[in-house]
């Protein structure tokens, strides 16, 4: 049997050992709640970060508005000035352009497809050339107008690529338009069979290039 001091002693332990499991759990949940709190800050911090802009948009290549680089010929079909082309008259070219290479000739690209913009600027140039609207017009189309723009076009050289053309594009539908410009090139495919039409003093007497 205990005795009355022993009894007293041991409820005294037992109050002790409540209180101190009623203090740690209190400890524990302080420090899950703390836990959790910061876990929630966390992601509020994450959420309002704003997103990281996006890259600037890159800027076009050179000769993406149909300037032509030097040595470009009818075959690079990575420059605009090409690969912008009619389908049909840069498949008549390539088909010329073979022919004439068992001739020891090249077909150096000059000017092909433009960009509208590039056409007003190649049209204001040769107004300040030629000192005026007018005589511009013999040699420079509008925007609106031009077959260049259009992709309906192309300038070749050297002389002995003019040269060969003139002696044999028309079989391949390839006719000079214009008499003041041996270097300009479109498709007339009935050329094939009928020969090519009559060629245009310059620029200012095809009825294309009237407003």
């Amino acid at each position: 049997m205990f005795s009355s001091t022993q009894a007293r002693s041991s409820a005294r332990r037992s109050r002790a050992a409540v209180i101190s499991v009623a203090v740690g759990a209190a400890v524990m949940v302080t420090a899950v709640v703390g836990f959790l709190g910061d876990q929630q800050s966390a992601a509020s911090v994450v959420s309002a970060t704003p997103e990281a802009p996006a890259p600037p948009p890159q800027e076009a290549g050179p000769g993406a508005d149909g300037s032509v680089p030097d040595g470009v010929t009818v075959f690079d079909g990575d420059i605009p000035a090409v690969a912008n082309l009619h389908a049909d008259l840069l498949a008549a070219l390539r088909q010329a352009a073979t022919a004439a290479a068992d001739d020891g000739i090249t077909f150096v690209v000059t000017s092909g497809w433009r960009s509208a913009a590039y056409q007003d600027q190649l049209l204001s140039d040769a107004v300040a050339e030629y000192g005026s609207a007018a005589e511009a017009a013999r040699w420079v189309a509008t925007a609106d107008t031009s077959p260049h723009v259009q992709g309906a076009a192309i300038d070749v050289g050297p002389w002995a690529a003019m040269t060969w053309l003139s002696e044999h594009g028309t079989a391949y539908g390839l006719c000079q338009v214009y008499a003041n410009e041996p270097w300009h090139y479109e498709l007339r495919p009935d050329a094939v069979d009928a020969g090519c039409p009559a060629q245009y003093a310059d620029p200012t007497d095809d009825p294309r290039m009237q407003p």
